[in-house]
């Protein structure tokens, strides 16, 4: 029996010196972030191949921003944005599609969620019938301003919607924390559709009703900023690295499609090109 345990001692000894000039066992294979994108048609991606067939009433892109920030970080995707989403959809309420309703987004996430990013507010407030009435093919003065049809005894409607909706934006935030409690939530605003004065020549709709919808996205970016930091979360404007690719730019070099379109993307959506530059700029800001 003594010679058993001199036996086992000598082993074990000299496994632990062996372990000691070995150094440190070599670190495995890190997993991947757990990313779970949510949001509206301006991260979905309507109409850019490909469309994801797994729930094709959202009309969402593999080409979509989501995508793009998913493949530049390495991160496991997944993606539940939804084109005409509002709010609700994204915390508490299914949607109802052509193809039939989606969950709430939210049931996404989980406490193993690393990276949450949400671009949501601009159906709240009607944002994309507003611009349709801000579409006039004949110079002034044929036509509606929607400038002049969202001012009421000098009060702009739009921003009074805005002005109502902040705090349910703020409320959608913190469910989003709630049922994500170890991820960083990043929002990411709306970008640049239109330049100072539009384009009257190139998209139909008069100067100042450019300039009107442009500040009305404006208001959401700023009001959604706004309840984003409140929070300590990371709010991402876009409006930076989408200006100069608005609606007016030469095809191949615009973000948004423009009121008819000159390539697969929903009229004022991101174009692949747009989404590419989105993500990208969004990678750039989480390393």
């Amino acid at each position: 029996m003594p010679s058993v345990r001199r036996t086992a001692y000598t082993v074990t000894a000299a496994a632990c010196l062996l372990a000691a000039a070995a150094g440190p066992a070599a670190a495995g294979p890190t997993e991947p972030l757990e990313y779970v994108a949510l949001g509206d048609s301006a991260a979905a991606g309507p109409l850019i191949p490909d469309q994801d067939l797994t729930s094709p009433g959202c009309l969402r892109s593999h080409l979509n921003y989501p995508s793009v920030l998913a493949a530049s970080l390495g991160a496991q995707l997944t993606d539940v944005t939804c084109s005409s989403a509002r709010s609700a959809h994204v915390t508490s309420s299914p949607q109802a599609t052509v193809s039939g309703p989606v969950p709430p987004q939210i049931h996404a996430l989980s406490e193993e969620t690393d990276l949450v990013t949400l671009t949501i507010g601009a159906n709240d407030i009607n944002l994309f019938a507003t611009a349709l009435g801000c579409l006039n093919p004949l110079p002034e003065p044929n036509g509606t301003s929607c400038a002049d049809a969202s001012t009421v005894d000098g009060v702009d409607r739009q921003q009074a919607l805005v002005d109502d909706a902040a705090p349910q934006w703020g409320a959608a935030l913190d469910e989003v924390r709630a049922h994500a409690p170890n991820a960083e939530i990043v929002v990411i605003g709306y970008g640049t559709y239109t330049r100072p004065g539009g384009c009257p020549d190139r998209q139909p709709m008069w100067p100042r009703d450019a300039d009107y919808l442009q500040g009305v996205m404006d208001a959401v970016n700023d009001a959604m900023a706004e309840q984003t930091r409140a929070r300590a979360m990371t709010f991402v404007d876009i409006r930076p690295v989408t200006a100069g690719h608005d609606i007016c730019a030469d095809p191949g070099q615009a973000h948004y499609a423009g009121a008819v379109p000159t390539e697969s993307a929903a009229p004022l959506h991101p174009t692949a090109l747009g989404m590419q530059a989105i993500g990208a700029h969004v990678a750039d800001r989480l390393r």
